[in-house]
């Protein structure tokens, strides 16, 4: 056996363990309660908002959370914009017929 295929071998045990643990919870999700997939919810958005760069915003969203003021912290407008495709239309621009219609 090579020196790199030995070197790779950890490696290769690491991804295929950290999928298998992966699979194995998401195998376990499709068997908890409401109120525990909610309560999932909210561990995996703390955990989200820890990951987030700004560290004042990051404290605000996890007082809310804990505060139960909120249940999800939903993405800023700015992230879902960028995923928007746009589409090609024939004819007049959109904006003239929603006035035309809405008169």
């Amino acid at each position: 056996m090579s020196l790199r295929l030995q070197a790779a071998i950890p490696y290769l045990n690491q991804q295929f363990m950290a999928q298998a643990i992966l699979n194995e919870i998401l195998d376990r999700i499709k068997t908890l309660e409401l109120n525990e997939l909610q309560q999932l919810n909210q561990v995996i958005q703390k955990y989200l908002i820890s990951q987030e760069e700004d560290p004042e915003r990051t404290a605000f969203h996890r007082s809310l959370l804990n505060s139960g003021l909120v249940r999800k912290i939903e993405r800023s407008t700015e992230d879902r914009l960028t995923e928007r495709r746009l589409i090609q239309v024939e004819g007049k621009p959109v904006s003239e017929t929603l006035i035309e219609e809405r008169r």
